[in-house]
């Protein structure tokens, strides 16, 4: 099996994610509303 891993894994670094980006994925996720009927899955973003 071929190896899927880099090589040189000490030169990547993390980079943060700014405040604004993290509350709004928090936002959204909380605001994600996941309806499932008869074996369908309904998504809507509930405003």
């Amino acid at each position: 099996m071929e190896k899927i891993y880099p090589e040189n894994v000490a030169t990547c670094e993390l980079i943060k994610a700014q405040p604004e980006t993290v509350r709004f994925l928090l936002d959204f996720s909380r605001s994600l509303s996941i309806v499932e009927h008869k074996g369908m899955k309904f998504e809507g973003n509930i405003n």
